[in-house]
């Protein structure tokens, strides 16, 4: 889809790219096909590991500096991170150069344009495919769009793009109070976020080191600020391919559940594998997750005891022990 409207912006002479110079692609996802455009010039710019892996795999510059000759931001979902993105590609790119936004309806690209085209220069918008993509001139007004801290309760700091921005989740706080007084020396928090409750488990005895596993990079530069403590190590990985260095008594997550407005189970259930094989014998899982998601088939597969420990209407706590050394695939 992605690719069908960034040919036909350029079929069109809408988007002109410069004859030389790199092209900065912001915020690609894994599968987008950007086949239309000169690989040899593009870079392609995402703090997301799996997606940075994606394209690194096949490839495409996943490192540099500007400035770019033009720039493609390919849309973020979340309003606040959408205005953060495109402020950093229009700051990225030489004044004047292309900027290419492009977008899905269901992503909120029409509310976007209709922000921009107040601010900037646009061109014309061109459909297709379910989506949006027009070109505007890089220049300095999006600068008060543009990613800044934002200090939110208990002196946590986020900023746009990361998941529950404006304060921790209730999931994440029903799981932080159900977490026993001590835990075991080595503790993973496997989708660390910006640090909540990682700052819980290292207010628990008996923790030693704790591996803070993020594939936000924005939001591990959070949890970076928001824990301050020597027993952290931070780690910009994919959870679900993650290895500690040693196998850990205790793993704490609150997986996510959803790909783009979908629900999407099997991403929980990845990380029940996941956590079951970076766990020692005697390990314990503590997972929050909503309770409508069907984790239960999974939990049983990869570890040979679980029950729930506290709910509310909307979540429940699991902990599952005893992982199982030669568990089946499940999801």
């Amino acid at each position: 889809m992605r690719h069908s409207r960034i040919d036909l912006a350029l079929t069109q002479g809408v988007l002109t790219l410069p004859e030389t110079g790199r092209i900065a692609v912001f915020r690609p996802v894994a599968g987008d096909d950007l086949s239309a455009l000169p690989q040899d010039r593009l870079v392609v710019l995402t703090g997301f590991r799996p997606d940075h892996d994606h394209f690194a795999s096949r490839g495409y510059a996943v490192t540099g500096e500007p400035p770019y000759a033009a720039a493609l931001v390919c849309l973020p979902r979340a309003r606040d991170h959408a205005r953060a993105v495109l402020a950093e590609a229009a700051a990225s790119v030489v004044p004047g150069g292309p900027v290419a936004v492009d977008g899905q309806k269901t992503d909120g690209i029409e509310a976007v344009l209709k922000e921009l085209k107040s601010r900037v220069a646009l061109s014309e918008v061109l459909s297709k495919a379910h989506g949006r993509i027009a070109v505007f001139p890089a220049g300095p007004e999006l600068a008060a769009w543009a990613a800044a801290p934002r200090q939110i309760a208990e002196g946590f700091v986020t900023r746009p793009g990361v998941f529950s921005a404006d304060g921790p989740d209730p999931g994440s706080e029903l799981l932080a109070q159900a977490l026993p007084l001590k835990l075991g020396p080595k503790v993973v928090d496997l989708g660390a976020g910006w640090g909540y409750l990682s700052r819980a488990i290292l207010a628990r005895e008996g923790v030693k080191r704790l591996d803070l596993v993020e594939a936000e990079a924005t939001a591990l530069d959070c949890a970076r600020e928001n824990i301050q403590d020597t027993r952290a190590r931070f780690h910009w990985a994919d959870a679900l391919t993650f290895r500690p260095e040693n196998l850990a008594e205790t793993v704490v997550t609150n997986p996510p559940f959803h790909t783009g407005r979908a629900a999407d189970p099997s991403l929980g259930v990845g990380f029940i594998q996941a956590a079951r094989r970076m766990l020692a014998p005697d390990g314990a899982l503590w997972l929050v997750a909503n309770r409508h998601l069907p984790y239960d088939e999974a939990l049983s597969a990869h570890f040979l005891e679980h029950e729930t420990v506290a709910q509310t209407n909307a979540f429940r706590v699991i902990r599952a022990i005893k992982p199982r050394r030669n568990a089946t695939r499940q999801g």
